[in-house]
């Protein structure tokens, strides 16, 4: 009888029954806890676990493993931003970073100590708070337009930037469209204004949640017309996902 190929890549997992029963042991070697760990697909027990967050602010750490070649991946989300990632062949470094994720520990700590391990951009500065992830995503935003040579598109969002209001939204594009959100999370929050560089006559349009509210020759009058139809009490962007109370 031909061997089976994920046994064969995690001897230890095989004989623990499956991932989530191997992360538990190696825990309990270590004098680690990773609380209630289960398995992410009943059909591939072997191959994929997720480890409780315990934290208002981490959702489960999921874990699983190539069938290709001995390669254990895992994936942390917080607030609706993917904050850490990884890949290792090393099951004991996946139970120190998991312990830590469960345990709350401060992400470059995790990092630390489970080398593997990878902050996505927001996750480098999702710890400052919310003001701190929409700063770094507007300074990537405009790193990145200015590398595209758009100068319509590098217009409107210097525009954007410029303007307070606009500035303490969470800044996102879709298809060249610049949007704003209320929330630093997915999914975000619904679109009050959207701001689209192109090359008619008139530059640049903007839009409101359902309809088109006018175009400009210029991304400052854009941007002027955006804030005309903001909401008077418009806060700056809140961390976590858009749940539907918050305009």
């Amino acid at each position: 009888m031909p061997s089976d190929p994920v046994e064969d890549l995690y001897p230890e997992v095989a004989t623990a029954g499956s991932l989530a029963a191997a992360l538990d042991a190696i825990a309990v070697q270590h004098g680690l806890s990773l609380g209630t760990v289960r398995a992410l697909d009943s059909s591939s027990p072997l191959t994929s676990a997720s480890v409780p967050g315990e934290s208002p602010v981490r959702d489960d750490l999921t874990v699983s493993a190539s069938t290709g070649e001995r390669r254990f991946s895992l994936e942390g989300w917080g607030q609706g931003i993917a904050l850490i990632v990884g890949d290792t062949d090393d099951l004991v470094g996946v139970v120190r970073a998991a312990h830590g994720w469960r345990a709350g520990t401060p992400l470059h700590d995790i990092r630390r100590s489970a080398p593997f391990v990878v902050l996505t951009r927001r996750g480098e500065v999702v710890e400052q708070g919310p003001a701190g992830v929409v700063a770094a995503e507007w300074q990537w935003l405009r790193q990145r337009t200015e590398e595209a040579d758009w100068p319509n598109h590098t217009a409107l969002i210097e525009a954007a930037y410029n303007e307070p209001r606009l500035r303490q939204l969470y800044p996102y594009t879709s298809h060249s469209v610049l949007n704003f959100s209320t929330t630093t999370g997915y999914p975000f929050s619904p679109n009050l204004v959207s701001l689209s560089a192109h090359g008619s006559r008139s530059n640049f349009r903007v839009w409101g949640r359902r309809e088109v509210l006018g175009e400009t020759a210029t991304a400052t009058e854009a941007v002027a017309l955006a804030v005309a139809h903001l909401p008077a009490d418009l806060g700056p962007a809140v961390a976590g996902r858009y749940e539907g109370q918050r305009r």
